[in-house]
């Protein structure tokens, strides 16, 4: 299938596949899923993104259309139906001799945006009333580099390895007491 081969390896390229992701509940859904590794049902799933079982149902279901969720094995009699990511991670970057993908990269793009800057909103929000060692651990800022493509590449590389050995999908189980999920948000471009 086309949709598939479109996310092998957990990046997606496709046009189809990038505009079905775009979509406030589907990010929720395949987010939720690539971070825990759980499998969950339209039922629980609907929980997370405040939608009804039957909506979220077909969101699954669309999801697998492209293969970026599939079925996982039941945990009890066979008759619920349960969901599960294909893979630990998931990148997205449209083909630059297409437009059609790059527009929909774009599209994918600003949710992810637009969704940061409501995560942000809502930590600045109630951080007064959190303990002041997560207000004095947090952080927010930005800093401008002199770099070669090279240099960011490297540079991009050691963020994603600094931040791999506490990904929430392996670390959940042995997670030190007190820890809790954290959201890092990484953005580098040149101007």
């Amino acid at each position: 299938m086309a949709e598939r081969e479109s996310v092998a390896g957990g990046r997606i390229t496709d046009a189809r596949t990038l505009r079905a992701l775009a979509h406030p509940a589907r990010i929720e859904i395949v987010e939720h899923l690539t971070a825990t590794g759980e499998s969950v049902t339209a039922t629980e799933c609907a929980e997370l993104v405040g939608l009804s079982p039957s909506a979220t149902s077909y969101h699954l279901r669309e999801l697998a259309k492209y293969g970026l969720v599939e079925h996982a094995p039941s945990r009890g009699d066979g008759r619920e139906r349960r969901w599960r990511a294909v893979g630990a991670s998931l990148y997205f970057g449209g083909d630059s001799e297409a437009p059609e993908s790059i527009a929909a990269e774009h599209a994918l793009v600003d949710l992810y945006l637009n969704r940061g800057q409501a995560q942000v909103r809502e930590w600045l929000g109630r951080q007064a009333g959190e303990p002041g060692e997560w207000r004095e651990a947090s952080a927010l800022m930005g800093q401008q580099l002199l770099l070669t493509a090279e240099e960011l590449t490297e540079l991009n590389q050691k963020v994603l390895a600094l931040t791999e050995p506490f990904r929430l999908r392996e670390r959940r189980p042995s997670a030190p007491e007190g820890a809790r999920q954290v959201v890092v948000q990484y953005i580098a471009f040149p101007r």
